[in-house]
């Protein structure tokens, strides 16, 4: 059992700017038998296709990427300032050196085959709809690129919010 209640989507009081931008997130995909987080500062949220969404940016050569493209699911979760060690982990080692999970003492849930951590505030259980490699001719803003100086453009997944849970 978690301390976990679902929450209606429409109900949240929450700044997406902060919440994502300077709070951070944890981006968890895998299985009970192998997954995988790492901490991110770009996505959003919103409505797109008459749906609820989240987008989110992962580089190719991240490990989570191989298990975003192996699985259907992907959680957000939101956390504390007192996690912040935590999350700077998440987003600096790589999940193939260590395992995460028990160098940050998290405990991990699973929803609809996607991770999430008790020590989360807030999840959004995610179901991919759509991914696509940035395409660097779209940029209007030419100096955008200076973030791609080894081409490794971000992958950008948008994915159905099937799901969001608070902590009790």
């Amino acid at each position: 059992m978690t301390n976990f209640k679902e929450i209606a989507l429409k109900s949240l009081s929450v700044a997406p700017f902060s919440l994502i931008g300077d709070s951070w997130m944890l981006i968890s995909s895998g299985t009970k038998q192998k997954y995988n987080m790492m901490t991110a500062s770009w996505g959003g949220l919103g409505i797109l296709w008459n749906k609820p969404v989240s987008f989110i940016f992962v580089r190719p050569q991240r490990y989570t990427f191989e298990f975003l493209e192996n699985n259907d699911y992907f959680s957000l979760s939101f956390y504390d300032e007192g996690y912040r060690d935590a999350l700077t982990l998440c987003g600096t080692k790589s999940g193939r050196d260590i395992n995460k999970t028990e160098a940050i003492k998290f405990n991990p849930i699973f929803d609809q085959e996607a991770p999430y951590f008790e020590q989360a505030n807030l999840v959004f259980i995610c179901k991919k709809i759509y991914d696509q490699f940035i395409n660097p001719e779209g940029f209007i803003e030419k100096n955008i690129k200076m973030n791609y100086i080894n081409a490794d453009y971000h992958k950008i997944y948008v994915a159905e919010v099937v799901k969001g849970l608070e902590k009790t």
